[in-house]
């Protein structure tokens, strides 16, 4: 399938190799694993840091297959979800960095359209989220909110 916002293809990419049961070599059991993404959860971790810290100092290389339940799962059962989800933010950073630097650089026409999509994908980001009832109806995105609810 093509791209969004470019004219090309995908790129074909490695995939992980088809397991179905946790691996005997993994040394933590699936209650270690728990306390450990709860521990990371409270001091403010996101989920994609929590399994790259299990995978990289742990070597747990799925959550899943280890506990039967995703990170975010986890952190959702604990009631540790954070307000604004971690796609949503890492965009909003994104839209962030691109409207000061087109605040410095006026006449930066790639980066404009840049920011174009990247809000693009906000708003749609935020459907998806207000639909499945993570945020709000009445949640709505402009960059003024973004910079006061992340910095």
């Amino acid at each position: 399938m093509a791209r969004m916002h470019a004219r090309r293809r995908g790129r074909s990419a490695s995939h992980r190799p088809l397991i179905t049961e946790n691996p005997e070599w993994v040394p933590l059991n699936k209650d270690e694993i728990e306390e450990i993404v709860v521990k990371m959860a409270r001091d403010g971790a996101t989920s994609a840091r929590i399994g790259l810290v299990l995978r990289d100092q742990h070597a747990v290389p799925d959550v899943k297959l280890a506990t039967g339940r995703t990170v975010s799962e986890i952190i959702a059962e604990n009631d540790l979800r954070p307000a604004i989800p971690d796609d949503l933010t890492a965009l909003m950073r994104t839209a962030i960095g691109l409207q000061n630097h087109l605040n410095e650089n006026k006449k930066d026409l790639a980066n404009k359209r840049n920011m174009q999509m990247v809000e693009s994908k906000i708003r749609r980001v935020v459907k998806y989220y207000k639909r499945e009832g993570y945020l709000p109806a009445d949640w709505q995105y402009s960059i003024k909110t973004a910079e006061l609810l992340l910095e």
